[in-house]
């Protein structure tokens, strides 16, 4: 299963997505393609290259007090938040830097929730959310919706991968789209295509990566 295709940034030749064909289950979707964002996530020389290249959408034209890191991507967010700082974004903060911080966490009842010792990094604050990638967007949708309970203003959502052009009328800046995967497809779990055609399951996957259902 780990016969991986690699798609180049037309941007930049340092940041490479890496993705596997197959069958994979998501929380809320079945996809064809695993993509795999781990050397981007941990790889100094690709986290700091994503981060130059997302850095062009918000160096002059937001507030960015905090960025909150879906999907495992705080070493990117710490990159980006010098690269904002270094090319004069405005931060309200009492410090004038920016705050780098997790997503939020899920609850037992299923809630997502920030804990009361990160809450004042949300409240008040202009948040910009970075996230690996964004298919259906109902994740998304609820991690906003969470900044937004909590106090939160979300001026910005920037995504490696997104098919979702927006959310709450928040536009999604991404580096790959599906213009770069046109044979990128997401099925609800009831509408699978890949299950009605009889073919099996490949892995579970999650922002942790996937694990082999066989």
């Amino acid at each position: 299963m780990e016969n991986y295709r690699k798609i180049i940034s037309p941007k930049n030749p340092n940041i490479i997505l890496r993705v596997i064909p197959g069958h994979f289950v998501t929380r809320y979707s079945h996809i064809n393609y695993y993509v795999d964002m781990t050397g981007m996530k941990s790889r100094q020389s690709e986290a700091n290259a994503v981060a130059e290249e997302i850095s062009t959408y918000y160096a002059s034209s937001a507030i960015v007090d905090t960025i909150v890191c879906l999907d495992g991507c705080e070493v990117i967010g710490a990159y980006l938040s010098e690269k904002l700082t270094a090319a004069g974004t405005i931060s309200m903060n009492a410090h004038k830097t920016i705050y780098i911080m997790a997503g939020p966490e899920y609850s037992i009842d299923g809630q997502m929730i920030f804990r009361e010792n990160v809450r004042s990094l949300i409240k008040n604050k202009h948040v910009l959310v970075l996230l690996a990638s964004a298919t259906t967007g109902r994740t998304l949708q609820r991690v906003v919706n969470t900044i937004k309970y909590y106090g939160g203003t979300v001026t910005g959502i920037s995504a490696i991968f997104s098919i979702t052009d927006e959310v709450d009328g928040i536009p999604v800046t991404h580096i790959f789209n599906q213009h770069d995967l046109p044979d990128y497809e997401s099925y609800s779990h009831g509408e699978c295509k890949l299950c009605q055609s009889g073919t099996p399951v490949d892995a579970m996957v999650n922002s942790f990566g996937y694990s082999r259902v066989s």
